[in-house]
């Protein structure tokens, strides 16, 4: 009867932590963003459903080339609950990718989102590395067509490694999935992070750190 009842509650708890494990679901139809609301939760207050269009469902230009003349090469064209706000409570969202040649969307991690991606144009290598202390590098060369899946919280990265442009679409499992680049993260965060920790923990000179955080 006692196992009986462990595994009882165990079950319970795996199907709580599933539940939790993203966007809570909707309890109507829909909870279109009150852009205008002041108060604050986590998510959006709900627009009166009366006063609900269809631009509220409505995003326009996905079409068109991101502009990837910048340091890295590439330009994300994010669609998440900024961009349309009946995307709230909804729990996906979706972005196209642009990659100049040998451009790459640099390693960074969305902490509340898995993504599935897919190569719409070009030749991309794509990878993650998994958590401590494997920190275990899992990569693939992709071809137009193929789907590749990073998993939520983990760094990921993708590199054109073709000589004409690239593009892909990745679809997320939040209305609002975040982005943290690491290398803005750790040498552009404001204000900035000792220069004595970052040589400490990247084993390096400071002034190499120093030199690094003036390019950012």
């Amino acid at each position: 009867m006692a196992s009986q009842f462990l595994m009882l509650a165990l079950l319970f708890a795996i199907t709580c932590s599933i539940a939790l494990a993203s966007d809570p679901s909707s309890l109507q139809d829909f909870c279109v963003k009150d852009s205008n609301s002041s108060v604050l939760l986590n998510g959006f207050v709900c627009k009166d459903p009366k006063l609900v269009q269809a631009d509220d469902f409505f995003f326009s230009g996905l079409d068109k080339p991101g502009n990837t003349s910048n340091p890295v090469g590439s330009r994300v064209t994010p669609v998440t609950v900024t961009q349309i706000a009946g995307l709230n409570t909804l729990g996906i969202s979706l972005a196209r990718i642009d990659y100049a040649p040998w451009g790459i969307n640099p390693p960074h991690t969305h902490p509340r989102g898995s993504e599935i991606l897919t190569v719409i144009e070009g030749s991309l290598e794509v990878g993650f590395v998994t958590s401590n202390p494997e920190n275990r590098l899992i990569t693939k060369v992709l071809q137009k067509g193929d789907v590749f899946v990073f998993p939520v919280g983990l760094i990921h990265f993708q590199r054109n490694i073709g000589y004409g442009n690239a593009i892909a679409i990745a679809a997320l499992s939040s209305q609002n999935p975040g982005v943290i680049t690491i290398a803005n993260a750790v040498f552009g965060s404001q204000p900035k992070i000792s220069a004595d920790i970052l040589a400490k923990a990247f084993q390096v000179d400071k002034n190499v750190v120093l030199n690094v955080q003036s390019k950012f």
